[in-house]
């Protein structure tokens, strides 16, 4: 026998079902297209997603071991059962778009044990149109205060065996610096890293993912046939978590899509996330920079203090010079502190004590006079222990400089012993945000924790590595063409890239054993199909020098108010528009992997009734990733809403293009 009771409440719709061994709770999206069941099987609990009336997790486990005391996942009866629905629409001071709405039903149930230590453990569901979340939280109790975790059990047991794009979540290089494998789920056959995105044909995307990371150990998946199984990435001794009740976990995430392109304009990660915490932003900068980054892995310059020293004052002035004359809000210093003359493995730098060839009064102030803020560095080199000991007097030191942003790094496989996912990590880079913020300072983390939509909490948290980026093309095998077109459908999706992109000169003259494996154009592209509000001019300035095509960096936006996907095909091509916030202009980029490619957009996302100019940067007749990668065609055209254009790719190319609205 079967009951089945339905309630509607405030646009809420809640469906319970029961049965001899099982009791099921379904909520529903606003729009009623993703459903998640919540049931107790047997007195173990279960979940399952569906779109459509199709099933996309099928039923899978929930739950908890720990260490010294029991399994928390049987023998559990349902004691509450709590809705909510919520629709708001927020505004983020920086970002892909300004304002988004977070919208869902939601379910909390509360759990708790029928004999033995009478634990009690909730779990929120909430539902979007967009996907699902949900998470466990820990009441306060008397038979759980203190407590390790030695394994989640939470699954997603999936209906298809879909193609999933991945990348290993351990393995020899610094994690999630990995080229993207395709297979099947079956077919992986080793544990993967986050956000992981799967496709079935052309009609169905997933992506699996986390938000709000905070003061608990990242997962990876273990793919096991089909299915995935959450994998907590440990301690050095082999823990999981260490935990204090009252606590919640991060939300496991589900990303739900019809077509590719709906993946990239989800924002269920920060909707996830808390409101902002932070009273002060005045210092949030969002722009364009520069550095002498480039020109270390180039061997143009050295970290350490030398004939060849990257920091010296007058090379730092000749990029504040070129920053200042074009447009550009940043210059990256890296190599100012002493300690570079070490191995960097050894992390023994200290932040207080600048080169001797390096005057940072007199360079932050010669970078205001221009309208330009240094940025400041910290490489740890792993070593937390010294770097925290420096902390906050080394964000004291550059606050007392005028210097409001910052890149971090952490160039070690195993910083303190422990990996980058790990709680003893996440614990690491939340302290450095906090104490960030406290002293008005900006973040770009490289070797960073994964993105979590903590932005939306800390919004200085403004952009980070955690991908395999452009200096890979200058001292390995470089990124094949596809790289960038995977990029955007799945680091991406976890939060701002710090990719890296402008490099003109393409065949690298001072290494022509290595380049860069993109057209010019392709170049232009990725300042718009590749989101962080710090974007970098990366080559040097003088190979900028009487380049017309030059004129898109000094013009393209870091900051938007709309973001649009015209067309997309994970690791095809991918055309994306996104509208300025400072004016009506809007840019295009559009990028392919090795295959050429003609593309009709529609113009209509322009205002209605007005004329625009295009400024098109496209690939030249003869352009060709491998033989004339330079080649850029740069033309104009008035346009409107009411038109289309064709967009023609080279291989390995791109196009980009400013839609300036005409008074």
């Amino acid at each position: 026998m079967m009951q089945r009771v339905s309630t509607l409440i405030a646009g809420l719709i809640v469906l319970m079902l029961a049965t001899a061994c099982s009791s099921d709770t379904v909520v529903l999206s606003p729009d009623g297209s993703i459903a998640v069941t919540f049931k107790l099987i047997d007195d173990q609990p279960f979940y399952r997603v569906s779109k459509s009336g199709e099933v996309i997790v099928q039923d899978s486990p929930l739950g908890f071991e720990f260490k010294n005391q029991p399994a928390l996942t049987s023998d559990l009866q349902l004691i509450n059962l709590e809705t909510s629905s919520f629709d708001e629409t927020w505004s983020q001071p920086w970002g892909e778009v300004k304002n988004i709405r977070n919208h869902y039903n939601a379910i909390t149930v509360t759990l708790r044990e029928k004999t033995g230590l009478e634990r009690v453990l909730e779990i929120t569901f909430r539902a979007y149109d967009d996907g699902v979340g949900f998470r466990y939280e820990f009441p306060e109790q008397p038979n759980l205060k203190d407590f390790i975790i030695t394994n989640e059990l939470t699954a997603f047991n999936m209906s298809r065996d879909m193609d999933a794009w991945w990348i290993p979540a351990y393995g020899d290089e610094i994690d999630s610096e990995f080229l993207f494998t395709k297979n099947r789920i079956s077919e992986i056959g080793q544990k993967v890293h986050t956000p992981l995105t799967m496709e079935s044909g052309d009609s169905l995307f997933v992506t699996i993912h986390e938000a709000a990371l905070v003061d608990y150990a990242g997962m990876a998946l273990d793919p096991k046939g089909q299915n995935l199984t959450c994998d907590l990435v440990p301690w050095a001794n082999g823990d999981k978590v260490i935990g204090k009740a009252p606590t919640v976990t991060p939300w496991r995430t589900i990303q739900v899509a019809e077509n590719a392109g709906d993946l990239i304009t989800s924002y269920l990660i920060l909707n996830l996330n808390e409101p902002n915490k932070l009273a002060d932003l005045s210092y949030l900068r969002p722009g364009k920079y520069n550095g002498i980054w480039w020109g270390m892995h180039l061997d143009r310059y050295t970290w350490n203090q030398g004939p060849k020293h990257g920091a010296a004052s007058p090379v730092v002035r000749k990029y504040i010079d070129f920053a200042g004359a074009n447009n550009l809000s940043g210059v990256l210093v890296e190599g100012w502190n002493k300690g570079w003359e070490y191995d960097w493995s050894e992390g023994r730098f200290n932040f207080l004590e600048p080169y001797d060839d390096f005057d940072i009064a007199n360079l932050s102030q010669y970078a205001s006079q221009n309208g330009v803020g240094l940025i400041g560095h910290h490489e740890t080199g792993g070593n937390i222990e010294n770097y925290e000991n420096q902390l906050p007097e080394a964000f004291q030191f550059y606050q007392r400089y005028g210097i409001h942003s910052v890149k971090t790094g952490y160039v070690t496989r195993r910083p303190a012993g422990e990996y980058h996912q790990g709680q003893f990590m996440v614990r690491h880079y939340q302290r450095v945000v906090e104490m960030a913020a406290a002293h008005q300072i900006a973040l770009d983390i490289h070797e960073p924790v994964k993105a979590t939509g903590l932005r939306r909490t800390y919004p200085n948290l403004m952009t980070r590595e955690g991908a395999r980026g452009t200096e890979y093309e200058a001292w390995s095998k470089g990124n094949p063409p596809e790289h960038t077109v995977i990029l955007p459908f799945t680091r991406c999706l976890a939060g701002p890239l710090d990719y890296t992109p402008g490099i003109f000169d393409i065949l690298i003259k001072d290494k022509p054993e290595n380049r860069v494996h993109t057209t010019l154009a392709k170049q232009l592209a990725l300042y718009v199909t590749i989101y962080s509000p710090l974007q970098m001019a990366a080559d040097l300035p003088e190979n900028y020098a009487g380049q017309p095509a030059f004129q898109f960096i000094r013009d393209v936006p870091t900051d938007w108010e709309e973001t649009h996907v015209l067309n997309a095909k994970i690791g095809d091509h991918l055309t994306i528009v996104r509208k300025d916030r400072k004016s009506d202009d809007w840019y295009l980029g559009s990028t392919t992997n090795e295959q050429p490619r003609e593309l009709t957009i529609d113009l209509n996302f322009l205002l209605p009734n007005r004329r625009y100019q295009a400024q098109i940067y496209a690939d030249g007749e003869q352009a060709d990733m491998e033989n004339n990668p330079t080649d850029v065609l740069i033309t104009s055209a008035n346009v409107s809403s009411d038109q289309t254009m064709q967009l023609k790719l080279a291989p390995g190319g791109g196009q980009a293009i400013r839609f300036h609205l005409l008074e």
